[in-house]
């Protein structure tokens, strides 16, 4: 089976990734991955603060999973899965390329802002030469109706 994988992460643009994932993934009857890194930065403390920071930052990763899950589920019928990573954002989405492979698309969502698409797009555009699968670039503005009628 094909798997989409996609990157939950807390910019609006995730939506996006995620709908198209999970659209591309009912049509095609594949699969949806659905990937969340902890950057390490995030736990530079005390050793007993930094667990109890981990334990908190995995609880908002699965009940964020979770409203995408539903959705997926009750929508699309698809059933999703979660990787929660340690590391590296694109360290860690290649790390799950080479681990996994049913993995057949990598699925990102664009921002919207003057700066640029974000810098996970931007990173994972440089790698993309390099990488064994293709990634789909979702613009973080795209509406629903146009999702749908593209998937």
């Amino acid at each position: 089976m094909r798997k989409f994988l996609v990157v939950l992460d807390q910019t609006r643009e995730c939506l996006n990734a995620m709908r198209y994932a999970a659209m591309r993934a009912s049509h095609t009857h594949g699969g949806v991955i659905i990937l969340s890194v902890i950057p390490p930065e995030e736990f530079q403390h005390w050793i007993g603060v930094a667990d109890i920071m981990r334990a908190e930052a995995r609880e908002a990763i699965e009940a964020h999973f979770e409203v995408f899950a539903k959705w997926m589920r009750d929508k699309q019928g698809v059933n999703p899965h979660l990787v929660i990573r340690e590391g590296d954002p694109v360290t860690e989405i290649l790390a799950q390329v080479q681990e996994d492979p049913e993995i057949g698309v990598l699925v990102l969502g664009a921002g919207t802002e003057k700066a640029g698409p974000g810098p996970l797009v931007t990173q994972m555009s440089r790698n993309s030469g390099s990488l064994p699968i293709p990634v789909t670039i979702v613009p973080g503005d795209m509406s629903k109706e146009r999702l749908e009628s593209i998937t």
